[in-house]
């Protein structure tokens, strides 16, 4: 007993895990209103209980003190659960004064809020606000300085826009609108042909909101609510959070190994803070009260499913006409093959817009070259398969970057994956 519990302790030190329940069962909240019957879906209730099971073994790695999971196949949500905790965990101690996820708990997507900012301007673009391949110079004269002047709106979509970080920026600038926009005018470009391809973790957000601005006449926060969030009946699903709501939010915790300097020089430079500074940053008012298109949208897995689902529905909700489907055809198209990213270095493939899967392997699980989603800090992930017919979201409140969750969290996604068989042979494939 004495050696286990020593084992525990030098596993929750080195890993920064934290101790939670034996039973995950007991921490499990289920949606059963809104859970559909698995055959109407073309699945088997055995195909469901091992997607479930994947997602109860990435809670029990300890590592992430809260999960809140949706599946719906074929417009159908199959799982809406929670598991865990949504605040009240000490790291050192475990649970403290715990408060049970539910699967309507609200959380910050980090930057899986980049796929909503983008439809956002694609929708400005549907509505001839805005001409996708236009210089952003033609709307935002300021922008066009410093080797700026000829870069896209599309170049900014899929990362090539060259202005990717403020450098040596304040990482309290990203609650002052008006300084962040100056700093991104007077930013050098790191290619004026926007031909590197290097991930904009924040910036394309400022940039995305102030062409609606000046184009549709409101604020991108403004355009949300009234293109996507009201028609589709979201509660939630806004650039940060109202007051009446910010008790109810989850808590982000920093767990997993210790990095190192050079991971975390990686991870600073991209991000402009380290992993921890970024998940103290998420549960900070100031980040709630904050608009920050590219990092701080808060949902529930349901409503950003309900979005994706929408995507795969080509535009339409409940029939009302949400995007036209050549909007999202052209969101969804891939700008190039697999390419190396000079912020993350690591290969990925945009949309302009969306993260791509892959084949034979993608960051949505084996043989996923048609999916589209996006990550968010560090490993929420919210995609859609037209090929399975499934919309994903998975919500989390840890934030590793190494350690002992990376197998279950990998076996999660090719379980999703693989339980739900293609249904649709998409030419090419």
């Amino acid at each position: 007993m004495l050696f286990s519990n020593c084992v525990k302790k030098v596993s929750r030190d080195f890993f920064r895990t934290i101790e939670l329940v034996e039973n995950p069962a007991s921490a499990t909240r289920i949606d059963k209103a809104l859970e559909a019957d698995a055959a109407k879906s073309g699945l088997s209730q055995d195909n469901v209980d091992t997607i479930w099971k994947s997602i109860e073994n990435l809670f029990t790695t300890g590592t992430y003190p809260g999960i809140s999971f949706c599946l719906r196949r074929s417009g159908r949500v199959v799982l809406n659960r929670s598991i865990g905790y949504s605040r009240g965990i000490d790291p050192e101690e475990g649970l403290s004064a715990p408060v049970l996820m539910q699967p309507e708990t609200p959380v910050s997507l980090y930057s899986a809020s980049k796929a909503v900012m983008a439809m956002l301007v694609h929708k400005a673009i549907e509505e001839g606000h805005l001409n996708l391949l236009d210089p952003i110079s033609h709307y935002i004269p300021e922008f066009g300085i410093n080797g700026k002047k000829d870069i896209s709106i599309y170049q900014m979509l899929t990362h090539r826009g060259g202005f990717p970080t403020i450098e040596g920026s304040d990482p309290e600038l990203i609650y002052d609108r008006e300084a962040a926009l100056d700093a991104i005018y007077n930013t050098e470009a790191i290619c004026e042909e926007g031909r590197i391809q290097a991930y904009h973790a924040i910036t394309s957000g400022f940039i995305a909101d102030e062409l609606i601005r000046r184009t549709a006449g409101v604020s991108i926060e403004e355009y949300l609510k009234e293109k996507f969030a009201r028609p589709m009946g979201m509660k939630y699903f806004t650039f940060g959070l109202d007051k009446k709501y910010q008790d109810e939010v989850a808590i982000n915790y920093v767990t997993g190994m210790r990095n190192g300097r050079i991971i975390d020089g990686i991870l600073k430079k991209a991000l402009g803070v380290s992993p921890e500074e970024a998940a103290e940053l998420s549960n900070d008012e100031s980040f709630y009260t904050a608009v920050i298109p590219s990092v701080n949208l808060f949902s529930t897995a349901e409503e950003v499913n309900r979005f994706y689902q929408m995507l795969l529905d080509r535009g339409e909700y409940q029939g009302q006409e949400i995007l036209k489907p050549t909007t999202i055809k052209i969101a969804t198209r891939e700008a190039s093959s697999l390419k190396f990213d000079a912020s993350l270095k690591l290969p990925i493939r945009f949309s302009p817009g969306f993260m791509l899967g892959g084949k034979p392997v993608g960051m949505y699980g084996l043989n996923t070259h048609h999916a589209y989603g996006h990550i968010g800090f560090s490993n929420i992930l919210c995609w859609a398969d037209p090929e399975r017919d499934i919309s994903v979201s998975i919500l989390n409140t840890g934030k590793p970057i190494l350690g002992n969750h990376l197998l279950a969290l990998m076996k999660a996604v090719h379980t999703i994956s693989s339980q739900c068989a293609r249904c649709e042979n998409i030419a090419g494939d």
